[in-house]
């Protein structure tokens, strides 16, 4: 189920910042002041404020208007860096490799339609780029998350990293560069 907009209070207040160390999960993420990144499920910018004054560029896919509304009020004068976009990843394509981070925060298992979600995900991400997948334990069992990195594995992505610990299940895959084509002899 989707956290509602009206719950969003839930998502961005103190004792979640506390708990969170965001600095390490971007590190984590590769995010640098060079990535392009698309963010699945940006909700009302826990993530995405410091995504945009970290990286050189932020696609914020949001599926609910009322999240979009707290997420620009929340953003204020970095918009420039951010695009939001209102819609459901599962039938939004951003485009062929334009992200070199995918970076989905607590929101893959309320994608509705998983895999066409992740047919757009792994197409916007560029050659080489990673995809970090972070899920809440509470919500998602170990099968489930294992499920998930299964899926973006079959289109192409290669596990680098997966681990559990008390609140989260976490996975960083790359997306395998593209072979060059053999030049004739």
């Amino acid at each position: 189920m989707v956290c509602p907009h009206w719950l969003s209070f839930i998502l961005y207040n103190p004792l979640r910042k506390a708990l969170t160390d965001r600095e390490a999960v971007l590190r984590e993420s590769g995010v640098s002041k060079d990535s392009t990144i698309l963010e699945i499920g940006a909700g009302n910018g826990f993530f995405t404020e410091m995504l945009a004054e970290r990286a050189k560029f932020v696609y914020a896919v949001e599926l609910q208007a009322g999240m979009v509304k707290k997420l620009i009020k929340r953003l204020g004068g970095r918009d420039e860096k951010v695009k939001i976009i209102q819609a459901d990843i599962s039938m939004f394509e951003p485009g062929d490799e334009i992200a070199d981070v995918g970076f989905l925060y607590y929101s893959f298992h309320e994608i509705e339609n998983k895999e066409d979600a992740v047919k757009n995900i792994v197409k916007a991400v560029k050659s080489n780029g990673a995809l970090s997948v972070y899920e809440p334990a509470f919500e998602v069992s170990r099968q489930e998350m294992d499920k998930t990195v299964e899926r973006f594995e079959l289109l192409g992505m290669i596990r680098e990293e997966r681990r559990d610990n008390v609140f989260t299940r976490f996975a960083r895959l790359r997306k395998a560069r593209k072979r060059r084509a053999l030049a004739a002899a």
